[in-house]
């Protein structure tokens, strides 16, 4: 199934012009790909819709092969959403909080139980499954987010700005974790650093002002990069060079 935005339009309260206006996007079938763009761009809300945490003024949200629209529990059921602050329970442990998100998205607790145990594995965090979510640390929480979403069998996983706040190694860890995730379940990630396309990146989106910039695989987009640019600052040359913020206009 595709997820599709489909000619949409949203608008905050108390703001004037819509954040996106008849705007469509489609997540790609499969891999890893990277929502780039700088704050404001309408990365967050077009994740948000996509999610079906919020509903467009006008325009559809749906699955394309099934027509599964978000105004449906089914909808939610095939979507894993992690935001940029993860809703944890201090209380719980972080198996019984994955279970209880597998409970919500329709799992019966004793599958709910069991799918937070190997979820959690596959995010290496088995050691740590009994202890207290407030106790975990920031990369630990948003691996816990990503055990959510695989322990619901989720037919996509959005993720908003994951990388934010961790230290050089959480993101390494929480990049391998990735790479593993996207293998086998289409992933949409997004982020205002260009860090964060790493080389196991398939997609890149480029979003500016409610609209798209640039969409293609991570080459095409590093093919924007100045021929002078040096391997480790081609991303962030292919940034400039597609956002005009390299004194070329």
């Amino acid at each position: 199934m595709t997820l599709l935005l489909d000619r949409v339009t949203f608008t905050y309260r108390r703001r004037l012009r819509p954040v996106l206006s008849r705007f469509t996007y489609e997540v790609p079938r499969q891999g890893l790909t990277i929502l780039l763009g700088p704050n404001g761009a309408g990365k967050s809300t077009t994740l948000a819709l996509l999610a079906g945490t919020v509903e467009p003024a006008a325009g559809t949200v749906l699955f394309t092969d099934s027509k599964i629209t978000s105004a449906t529990r089914e909808f939610r059921r095939h979507v894993a959403w992690l935001p940029q602050r993860v809703p944890t329970s201090p209380q719980l442990t972080a198996r019984e909080y994955v279970a209880y998100i597998a409970w919500l998205k329709g799992e019966n607790r004793a599958r709910a139980w069991e799918r937070a145990g190997t979820a959690l594995e596959q995010v290496g965090l088995t050691e740590q499954s009994g202890q207290k979510t407030a106790g975990l640390s920031g990369g630990q929480v948003r691996r816990v987010g990503i055990a959510c979403a695989l322990a619901h069998d989720a037919r996509v996983i959005l993720l908003d700005e994951p990388t934010a706040g961790l230290d050089p190694h959480q993101r390494s860890v929480f990049r391998d974790v990735l790479r593993e995730v996207a293998a086998a379940t289409p992933v949409l990630m997004s982020t205002h650093d260009v860090i964060d396309l790493a080389d196991e990146a398939d997609t890149v989106t480029l979003m500016d002002s409610g609209k798209v910039r640039h969409h293609g695989g991570t080459r095409s987009f590093l093919d924007h990069a100045r021929p002078e640019a040096a391997p480790g600052r081609r991303a962030e040359s292919a940034y400039s060079a597609l956002m005009r913020l390299d004194g070329s206009r």
